[in-house]
């Protein structure tokens, strides 16, 4: 699934905390600063882990995020899950 993130939500530790608690549901993926001020985050694992994930982002975050915007991403056959969740920008 992405998400793309708009508010305040850049230098506001918006990456470390999707990161952190994407640790503690084992939710794999990344999230990255946009040059437009945005955030985008891309997580895979179990539906209901990364509906989690996305669930404790909102709360967590919920005075910086002004809007989110969700894709969900087609499955490809054979394609295995990414380890982690990385900072990428």
């Amino acid at each position: 699934m992405r998400v793309r993130y708009t508010g305040r939500v850049q230098g506001v530790g918006f990456r470390a905390t999707a990161q952190r608690l994407a640790a503690a549901l084992a939710v794999s993926g990344w999230v990255r600063n946009e040059p437009d001020g945005s955030v985008l985050l891309e997580a895979q694992g179990r539906e209901h882990d990364v509906r989690e994930l996305l669930g404790r982002i909102s709360q967590a975050l919920s005075r910086q995020i002004a809007a989110a915007w969700t894709d969900e991403l087609p499955e490809l056959p054979g394609e295995s899950l990414a380890d982690g969740f990385d900072i990428t920008r």
